[in-house]
């Protein structure tokens, strides 16, 4: 996708070094950071450097491909998947990338390691955005369903950021809405701002500009209304972890948006890729759910009016905050999941017969 009308991806390796655009700099500020050593990424992961389940799937198996370059042995290899998977709780595609890099890497010969890690790495991104683009073209027959009944623009809600900078190309949740935008179809996207992190605010909207796709900036509990008023048609949101029964974990307030959505009998989807599916947690309570630092509710960041990106605190220093990260919506508030492989409905049996 593209940045100033160049295109990106979120993430390449290029002369021993993982690249990545530092998304806690934008909107405000695009910069490419370097990661030379795995604690170079075990630190972006943790600091939200890189965000988004798929795109942190695909740095930590970059870490693993340092890890390599910086010492080439299995120990060290083994400890540092450990310290990778341990780096952010909630996300799937962080463990799932990491075990798929360890079950090529352990015990090969260490002349041809890094070879297979470099291909290994290379094609979990490329996978990733064959899944996403495929999500798109999967979502897009929803959203022409939508606009030849209503032969006007489309207006799509969507929570966090799950576009293309949370995952290698494409996006899942704005996937369907680009493919929408390219084929001529009228899209309208609420960005929720999305708490205390803002990455609706300040990478969903920033990446739909970039691409010419209308789009509103909300704050978070304006959807509601939103709807009553009939102004969403359809909801779109991505996840960091769906169950095989199709509870979805995603970043708090998804949950809400779910219920206003059934309330107002507006259809709720979830984009994702396989690679998201937790096929071994039968009980959404067994999710870890991340509990982040509550300096990110208690401060903000901005730009001040000398163009200075200054952090301000905005609650009284004697206030206790708590800062849960995801939430969990039922499956019975889902009206389908968006998968490279179709549209299902949320429940075992719709990803099982989807997913053979």
């Amino acid at each position: 996708m593209r940045i100033e009308g160049k295109e990106y991806q979120t993430i390449w390796f290029e002369n021993d070094v993982v690249k990545i655009i530092d998304q806690t700099k934008l909107p405000h500020q695009f910069i490419i950071k370097e990661l030379k050593t795995v604690k170079d990424v075990i630190n972006a992961i943790k600091v939200m450097e890189v965000r988004g389940a798929p795109l942190i799937g695909a740095t930590a198996a970059y870490g693993m491909v340092l890890a390599i370059i910086e010492n080439n042995d299995q120990t060290f290899l083994k400890k540092s998947a450990e310290d990778l998977i341990n780096s952010r709780p909630t996300a799937i595609n962080l463990k799932w990338a990491v075990d798929r890099m360890m079950s090529k890497l352990s015990g090969v010969n260490s002349n041809k390691i890094l070879d297979i890690a470099l291909s290994e790495a290379k094609n979990i991104c490329e996978e990733d955005v064959k899944f996403c683009e495929n999500i798109g073209l999967n979502g897009l027959k929803i959203i022409e369903e939508i606009y030849n009944k209503k032969k006007d623009t489309v207006n799509i809600l969507t929570h966090c950021n799950a576009g293309w900078l949370a995952t290698i190309n494409w996006g899942t949740a704005t996937s369907p809405i680009y493919h929408a935008h390219k084929k001529g179809i009228p899209v309208h996207v609420w960005a929720d701002e999305t708490r205390p992190r803002n990455q609706g605010a300040n990478l969903t909207s920033y990446e739909l500009n970039e691409e010419g796709v209308k789009n509103t900036i909300i704050a978070d509990n304006t959807g509601g209304i939103l709807m009553q008023r009939g102004e969403v048609d359809m909801c779109i949101v991505g996840t960091d972890r769906t169950l095989a029964n199709g509870d979805v974990c995603n970043k708090v307030g998804t949950y809400l948006k779910a219920l206003a959505a059934h309330d107002n009998k507006i259809p709720f989807y979830v984009a994702l890729p396989s690679s998201t599916i937790d096929w071994n947690i039968k009980d959404h309570k067994d999710i870890p759910i991340e509990e982040r630092n509550s300096d990110e509710l208690s401060h903000m960041e901005g730009l001040d009016e000398k163009g200075d990106i200054k952090k301000i605190q905005i609650y009284p220093k004697t206030s206790k905050a708590m800062n849960l990260a995801f939430d969990v919506t039922p499956a019975k508030y889902v009206t389908g999941l968006i998968t490279e492989k179709g549209v299902c409905e949320a429940s075992e049996k719709g990803l099982k017969d989807l997913f053979k």
